[in-house]
């Protein structure tokens, strides 16, 4: 008659987790395969002077973000006004390069310094960022201080 092995409920679980170790480990958080930067975004205007909100995703090695799926950006300004405040993707600076399959988004939205004191150009992000994995929906707020002399 062959041995069967019993385990106890501890030693089971600790079997069953370990099984499911390599499964987990192979999951990525979506949000660590890009960066969204405002970088060479106005900071300081004078009122009634122009100038600019910048958004950019920089995708790392192996992701890209989707050119099929929605793509949004919708900002907003306090002592500023916006030029646009709905973008798509068809509002992106970054067009594709002969040969390039994806290109990472960066907008420049025009603003306009409107009246004196601190104020700020906020933003709501929405774009899918995907891998041969996986494709997953991103949402990022994002705020930029002006100070309006």
């Amino acid at each position: 008659m062959p041995h069967i092995r019993t385990f106890s409920p501890v030693a089971a679980l600790l079997l069953a987790l370990s099984w499911g170790a390599p499964a987990l480990a192979d999951e990525v958080d979506p949000a660590s395969l890009y960066e969204v930067s405002t970088e060479g975004s106005s900071a300081q205007l004078k009122a009634g002077e122009k100038g600019v909100f910048v958004v950019s995703v920089k995708t790392k090695p192996g992701a890209h973000v989707s050119d099929e799926a929605p793509l949004k950006l919708e900002v907003k300004g306090a002592h500023v006004s916006v030029a646009k405040e709905k973008l798509g993707r068809e509002d992106s600076v970054s067009k594709k390069a002969a040969g390039q399959e994806f290109v990472d988004p960066r907008f420049e939205v025009p603003l306009t310094a409107t009246a004196a004191g601190k104020g700020s150009v906020d933003a709501k992000l929405v774009f899918f960022i995907c891998t041969e994995k996986i494709c997953a929906r991103q949402q990022k707020t994002l705020s930029v201080p002006v100070e309006v002399l």
